[in-house]
């Protein structure tokens, strides 16, 4: 019995393996039939196999989130709207310009010629710069970015075809990197149909076409490998991050996605590593090509107060209501936050009935409105649900405060082991314009301060919402923390002028 049952094993298997020996060497496979020539072969095959659909350039594959996308089609497609921008500004002593001497040099990495015998910038001589555009308008309106043609006195394009036209600035914006430039040409010019960035996933194949160092019309691909990357200010970023090669000349190209659509301005590069790269989402340009293009600038909502999210260690320390929103830790004295009667420690939710979930939205929502017009605010204050209407005033530029000092030297104080600081009594109370406090003097760089953004030269004004006006209070609030506790400090920042809160764990001592 036992032998039958291996006879008719054995037999299955033979079977099985015969069987699969006929799949192998069908026309799927890539094995010659034995006995048969290679054009038989081939021809065999070809006869088993469905006809391949024929590609074209108007009719490339689109295939989100796979790697069948047709990038030469893309290429054929967009190559004629991208140009190369060279830019020239006056001398930095104001003198006007001169047609270049010609001087013995090689090119450089960048295509540009030395400026001097030693290679380096004569301060007599114009400055020079290279980038990249898209035209986005047959009538030869360009986008490109800010840093690419700021300051320039002359702005020269190079079109698809090599004519080299001047532009002008149609507008710009500092704060987002975005400019439009203008040029008058002779007859409709092919341009790039602007996409979703918002649709945009971590993943996507992309592809960056722009003027590497002056190596022009370079095509060069990736994925999308962050999104809403915080770079410059930290509330309107929104980069997009992609490993496709962005080099220097890349500014201002168009970022494309696989339906050959910009969805993003090429704009910056990070110098400490390969392959990361960051894109203006195309949104952001959509958003304010309308004010760019009538006014030449963007006028932005302003409240005049800073703000932090709400984030777990703040809500615990000051059995906040909510687990959203923004707080604010400053306002801006006569902004329209003060004449509107905010205070610090009020938790902002919602705007205009829609919801905020953190400081940064807070800033994008504010900013989407017009000066001069006015937003509901929703915010908590001492637990409970209050409303007020803030008419808005305009954003100014960003200005850097000069850093700035308090008192003459440090006057030694016990160190707090759990904080990870060192604190000193204020020589002057008045200086500031603040009563009280106690000086950050030192701060440990593996303590739980520094990981929170505590620095030296901060004052302590609160901790908690308990006031500090001596290092008695500060002591008497430490002497009763625990480790584990988080407390919360409000400080008087002087490099910035402005009092930001942070929150710090208590480590074990």
């Amino acid at each position: 019995m036992s032998r039958r049952l291996a006879l008719v094993t054995t037999s299955l298997v033979a079977v099985v393996a015969f069987l699969v020996g006929v799949l192998a060497a069908g026309p799927l496979g890539h094995t010659q039939n034995a006995g048969m020539s290679t054009a038989a072969a081939a021809v065999l095959d070809a006869a088993a196999l469905p006809p391949a659909p024929i590609a074209s350039p108007s009719s490339a594959p689109a295939m989100r989130g796979t790697s069948l996308v047709d990038f030469a089609g893309i290429a054929a497609r967009l190559n004629n709207a991208v140009v190369s921008i060279d830019t020239t500004s006056r001398p930095e002593d104001g003198s006007p310009l001169l047609p270049k001497p010609v001087r013995p040099g090689s090119p450089t990495l960048d295509g540009q010629r030395d400026s001097g015998p030693d290679g380096g910038h004569q301060e007599d001589e114009p400055q020079e710069g290279a980038g990249s555009g898209f035209i986005i308008s047959p009538d030869g309106v360009i986008l490109t970015n800010n840093h690419v043609i700021d300051k320039a006195d002359r702005i020269t394009v190079v079109l698809y075809d090599g004519r080299r036209v001047h532009a002008r600035v149609l507008g710009a914006d500092a704060d987002t990197d975005i400019a439009i430039i203008k040029v008058d040409p002779s007859g409709p010019l092919p341009y790039a149909q602007l996409g979703d960035s918002s649709r945009l996933r971590v993943g996507d194949w992309v592809c960056a076409i722009g003027n590497p160092l002056n190596y022009s019309h370079s095509l060069t691909v990736g994925v999308v490998s962050y999104l809403g990357r915080k770079l410059f200010d930290s509330s309107l970023d929104d980069y997009i991050q992609t490993d496709a090669a962005i080099n220097l000349g890349s500014s201002g190209g168009p970022l494309i996605d696989t339906d050959g659509k910009v969805v993003g301005i090429n704009a910056a590069i990070s110098w400490r590593a390969r392959g990361i790269g960051f894109a203006v989402p195309i949104n952001i340009a959509r958003a304010i090509l309308p004010q760019l293009e009538s006014r030449g600038r963007v006028s932005r909502g302003y409240i005049g107060i800073t703000l932090k999210s709400i984030d777990p260690d703040l809500q615990r320390s000051l059995k906040l209501a909510v687990a959203h929103g923004a707080m604010v830790q400053d306002i801006t004295p006569d902004s329209p936050g003060a004449q509107a009667g905010l205070r610090p420690y009020d938790v902002i939710v919602a705007v205009d009935g829609r919801a905020v979930a953190d400081n940064d939205a807070l800033v994008r929502e504010i900013a989407g409105h017009r000066p001069g017009t006015t937003a509901r605010i929703q915010f908590y204050r001492d637990g409970g649900l209050k409303t007020l209407s803030v008419r808005l005033g305009e954003r100014p530029e960003r200005a850097r405060v000069p850093r700035g000092r308090d008192g003459d030297g440090p006057i030694p104080a016990p160190r707090t082991a759990s904080l990870g600081i060192t604190v000193r009594a204020r020589n002057h109370q008045g200086d500031h314009g603040l009563p009280g406090g106690v000086v950050v003097s030192e701060v440990d760089p593996i303590g739980p301060s520094y990981e929170s953004g505590i620095e030296a030269g901060n004052i302590i004004l609160e901790i908690n919402r308990h006031h500090i006006t001596s290092m008695d209070d500060y002591r008497r609030i430490l002497q009763a923390a625990r480790p584990g506790d988080v407390l919360t400090f409000y400080l008087y920042n002087p490099e910035l002028n402005q009092r930001v809160l942070r929150t710090v764990r208590i480590d074990e001592p």
